[in-house]
């Protein structure tokens, strides 16, 4: 196996514990417009497209969209800094990685919207090469689309990368492009507890992506 020269990864439970906070502005928005109180379950199964795109698809008035959309966000961004911190351990890796200069991308689902809200609450924004957003493919995961397009925005080839993520989307995504996939569960709450396709390996700590960037065993 070549070098590994670059690391993507997904968002949601992979870089932040942000699940919760979307669990609940989703809560929000379903109890609001549709009355009804939706089980974390039956929002995971909603996921893929984009918030916008989840909230149009899923509302049974259209008139409601765009209203409901900024509910939506002024529930996320309210309580952001209560429910959200930087871990220690995704801090460490972040900053290590940048010190390797190793370049990192974020590609997820999430829109350009929501994705900057993250990284600005998380003071995150300036260490990623690029961030790709759901609203910025075609297809979002599992089609590979976004990791191509990280692949051809880095100049390097699919073996010169390992993609990281929480969810079965994300590995089959890795897959799809033949790269290098890491199932990370390292957070209390992610999409898919147990991976229905299986990744290259499962990491419980941050620190053994080090390790494996550096070419160490983990």
């Amino acid at each position: 196996m070549s070098t590994i020269q670059a690391v993507l990864f997904d968002f949601d439970g992979t870089l932040a514990d942000t699940l919760p906070l979307s669990f609940k502005a989703f809560r929000a928005v379903f109890l609001k417009y549709e009355d009804k109180m939706l089980t974390d379950a039956e929002i995971v199964e909603t996921f893929g497209p984009t918030e916008e795109e989840i909230i149009t698809k899923y509302l049974s008035n259209p008139a409601h969209v765009a209203e409901a959309v900024e509910y939506y966000y002024e529930v996320f961004e309210k309580d952001f800094q209560k429910h959200v911190q930087v871990s220690a351990e995704i801090q460490n890796l972040i900053s290590k990685l940048w010190d390797l200069h190793i370049p990192m991308v974020i590609i997820t689902g999430k829109s350009r919207r929501c994705l900057d809200i993250c990284l600005r609450n998380l003071e995150l924004d300036g260490f990623f090469t690029a961030t790709i957003t759901g609203d910025e493919v075609e297809r979002s995961k599992p089609d590979p689309e976004g990791i191509f397009k990280a692949v051809q925005l880095l100049g390097l080839s699919t073996s010169d990368v390992v993609f990281v993520g929480d969810s079965d989307a994300d590995i089959a995504a890795g897959k799809s492009a033949q790269v290098l996939t890491i199932g990370a569960h390292w957070f209390d709450t992610v999409q898919n507890a147990q991976f229905g396709v299986e990744p290259d390996d499962i990491y419980t700590r941050p620190d053994q992506l080090i390790a494996l960037v550096m070419g160490q065993e983990n």
